[in-house]
């Protein structure tokens, strides 16, 4: 079936990557958004709806347009274009649930300029996300060949991760990732490891209690239930390539934690993904990246991923596995 590309930032590089991606791959895959955002040149075929991509998708990029009145400055985001973007995630969005496409793959927003022109009250897309699927716990999953991370905090400031970092939080985090590795992945028996909050996982005490006094007994918890939990251990060693065969998915405590290790590891081709949902969605692992947008030097290589996962983990979960 047909995955649904929303068009994300017109000023970004999301219309640029989109078009390089269905050059490259041809396939069913529909593009919702304002045809004049792409770039110049781009073949274009305006459909009615999923259906009818997979006739034009051989020549053209299959569009659902929408008109966002004003055109596009690159690198320059109009607030005018905020709830052009927002209702292209939310059509997109319904589109799957319905059951008319398989996967929706997201284009990088920018959070500013959704908040000063449609007063989006969300930190981002995953939060979105969630609200669309029914207002779900979900968890952002970030992946390459041979790397899957999660971060139990997100988008916070380093000092708050402490208060944040509860046992509900975690337990919940650890389950989603359980889940969407067995229904999403085709895991029978997945393996998680999970690091520590402190330098060397707290060394005993000595660098911090929480690997003890929180991390440690929602393992043994969870393990007692049939969990295959490796854990709290220190993140700084559980990278390396020897380490990385033993786990199908790492889960960190915060932001960089996780991510860092990602980025170093596939900087082109990581991708979002947002497990838990009642649909599958996918995203390319970078941003808006205004500052070469228009000049045709994006990177398609993380979209092309994202498209394929998108692919990829929609065959292997067939139906909605969380209602």
């Amino acid at each position: 079936m047909t995955v649904i590309v929303s068009c994300g930032e017109p000023a970004g590089i999301g219309p640029e990557v989109a078009a390089k991606a269905w050059d490259l791959l041809r396939r069913p895959m529909l593009w919702i958004g304002d045809p004049r955002h792409l770039p110049p040149g781009t073949p274009v075929a305006e459909v009615s709806g999923p259906e009818e991509a997979a006739e034009v998708a051989r020549r053209a990029l299959p569009v659902l347009a929408r008109d966002f009145g004003p055109p596009v400055s690159p690198g320059r985001p109009n607030p005018a274009h905020a709830q052009g973007v927002i209702d292209a995630i939310s059509e997109g969005v319904d589109l799957v649930r319905a059951g008319r496409a398989s996967a929706l793959c997201t284009a990088p927003i920018s959070k500013a300029a959704l908040v000063s022109g449609a007063g989006f009250g969300y930190p981002g897309h995953t939060e979105f996300l969630a609200h669309l699927g029914g207002d779900v716990d979900v968890v952002m999953m970030l992946a390459c060949e041979g790397l899957r991370v999660v971060p139990a905090t997100i988008h916070v400031a380093l000092a708050d991760v402490p208060r944040l970092l509860t046992a509900d939080r975690l337990e919940r985090v650890l389950r989603i990732t359980w889940d969407s590795l067995r229904h999403d992945w085709g895991l029978p028996e997945p393996r998680i490891a999970v690091a520590g909050l402190n330098p060397h996982a707290g060394e005993d005490g000595l660098m911090g209690t929480e690997e003890a006094t929180l991390i440690g007994p929602v393992l043994d918890r969870l393990r007692a239930e049939g969990m295959t939990l490796a854990g709290p251990l220190p993140a700084d060693t559980m990278f390396h390539e020897e380490a990385r065969a033993g786990y199908d998915a790492a889960v960190c405590m915060y932001h960089d934690q996780a991510l860092i290790p990602i980025k170093t590891l596939d900087f082109a081709r990581g991708v979002n993904v947002t497990a838990g949902l009642p649909f599958v969605r996918t995203s390319p692992d970078h941003g808006t990246a205004f500052g070469i947008a228009g000049q045709g030097r994006a990177d398609p290589r993380s979209m092309i991923a994202a498209l394929d996962l998108a692919d990829r983990l929609a065959g292997q979960r067939g139906t909605p596995w969380r209602q």
